[in-house]
């Protein structure tokens, strides 16, 4: 194998499309970081689990675990409002707290067992709606939904998890600095992309994990399989607090110069230990 770089930051994101908690070390398994995603928030009026994508104010929230994980099923999280009201993800206030920033009715849920597939149902999205969601403009193309697993097309997430696509998302120093390059003017900030890995690659040019698809990553004692890349949506263009403000330049170069994606999605092969410096390889 040949080591490409370190672990240069990990990250963790104990509700989905809220921004999360770094850390300085973590244990994944086959559901990725321990924690990582562990409650959703529920549209109530629609009726689905959502992400930013269709509820960009969630992606202003913080998450985090008072408690460290360490198996299912995940402990309390404590979610942030940008207006400073925190509250844990089992207050029986927790719905209406959140629906007051959101605006509108939504319910946090921990992971239910992958049995209960209504929980996970996927509501039916048209056209428009779509491109939307993956904040596509004019006749920029949508990403090949074939790339996915088909159970998507039914589930917002393989039933047990809230993952978008598979467990684990890695992104490279040298990616962010490639897209940073041919746009500088625009807000780079790493929370718009939310890997769990941040893959320290020193001198190395270019959108080196672009060509990882179906290669294999070893990151501390795990083992990951590339699954495929990371199709970039309307997420990493939204305000995510003050320091990440809104800035639609960022997909548009994604669009453009990198095929719609940024970083990797990975499977767990072998889980373990992970902490910041660990070596990473790639083969």
């Amino acid at each position: 194998m040949k080591q490409i770089g370190k672990v240069g930051e990990i990250w963790r994101y104990p509700v989905k499309s809220t921004r999360g908690e770094q850390l300085k070390a973590c244990k994944v398994g086959a559901k990725g970081v321990a924690g990582d995603r562990g409650w959703a928030v529920r549209d109530d009026k629609a009726g689905e689990i959502q992400s930013g994508r269709q509820m960009p104010k969630l992606l202003q929230c913080t998450s985090r675990y008072k408690t460290e994980p360490g198996s299912e099923p995940w402990p309390v999280a404590w979610i942030t409002t940008p207006t400073g009201v925190e509250f844990s993800t089992d207050d029986p206030r927790a719905g209406k707290l959140l629906s007051e920033w959101m605006e509108t009715d939504v319910s946090v849920w921990p992971i239910v067992p992958p049995q209960n597939k209504e929980h996970y149902r996927r509501l039916p999205v048209d056209l428009p709606e779509l491109r939307r969601q993956f904040g596509r403009e004019g006749d920029e193309p949508l990403p090949d939904m074939t790339m996915f697993p088909q159970e998507l097309m039914q589930y917002i997430a393989s039933p047990g998890t809230y993952f978008d696509v598979q467990p684990i998302h890695v992104l490279t120093t040298a990616s962010l600095a490639h897209m940073r390059g041919l746009n500088p003017g625009a807000d780079w900030a790493l929370p718009r992309f939310r890997p769990n890995f941040l893959v320290d690659t020193g001198t190395e040019k270019g959108l080196i994990e672009a060509a990882w698809s179906g290669k294999t990553v070893r990151i501390g004692e795990v083992e990951l399989n590339v699954y495929s890349p990371a199709p970039r949506c309307a997420n990493t263009i939204h305000n995510q607090g003050k320091d990440v403000p809104k800035d639609p330049s960022i997909l548009r170069s994604i669009v453009k110069h990198a095929d719609q994606n940024l970083g990797v999605y990975c499977t767990v092969v072998r889980g373990g230990s992970v902490k910041t410096g660990d070596p990473v390889s790639v083969s």
